[in-house]
């Protein structure tokens, strides 16, 4: 795999769960990734790495810049009770709002722990236009969907938000 620059990556997950072995479902419960069409922000870490590693024939992943993790955070963030992430909550919870907060997870200088009762991951709905020609069984370098896509996350999850 090629080496990642940017400190926050987005996983999403592809393909379901029917034919999962086991170490590859531990490593995508570790993640939150419990059905397809859920992205995790992670930070840029050998041992997250090792992780994506392992699940790379399942998920697609890459960067992500902070209008992205701001976009994520505003359309899709929810709290317990399936309530949307509010900027008044933001800032009396975490003191901050979605602009700060979404260049501080960028910087690693924040995490999504730190504001509470946040989930980890974010329901989408399937891509408009759907995934690549080559389909959810192949490498996005060979025309599919899956594995690293770099710079190109951020697109594929603007088509899911």
């Amino acid at each position: 795999m090629k080496s990642m620059s940017g400190s926050m990556i987005a996983v999403l997950r592809i393909r379901g769960e029917v034919g999962v072995r086991e170490p590859i479902k531990k490593a995508m419960d570790l993640m939150k990734l419990h059905r397809k069409n859920r992205v995790v922000l992670i930070k840029n870490t050998p041992s997250n790495i090792g992780m994506i590693n392992k699940v790379k024939d399942y998920c697609t992943f890459g960067e992500v810049d902070a209008e992205i993790v701001k976009e994520l955070l505003e359309k899709r963030g929810r709290l317990p009770g399936n309530k949307l992430l509010s900027a008044e909550y933001l800032k009396k919870e975490a003191k901050a709002d979605f602009n700060s907060l979404s260049k501080s997870l960028v910087e690693g200088k924040a995490s999504m722990k730190d504001i509470p009762g946040l989930k980890r991951y974010f329901k989408m709905h399937p891509p408009i236009g759907g995934f690549e020609r080559g389909g959810i069984k192949h490498p996005y370098a060979a025309g599919g969907a899956l594995g690293y896509r770099g710079k190109e996350m951020g697109k594929l999850i603007q088509k899911m938000i």
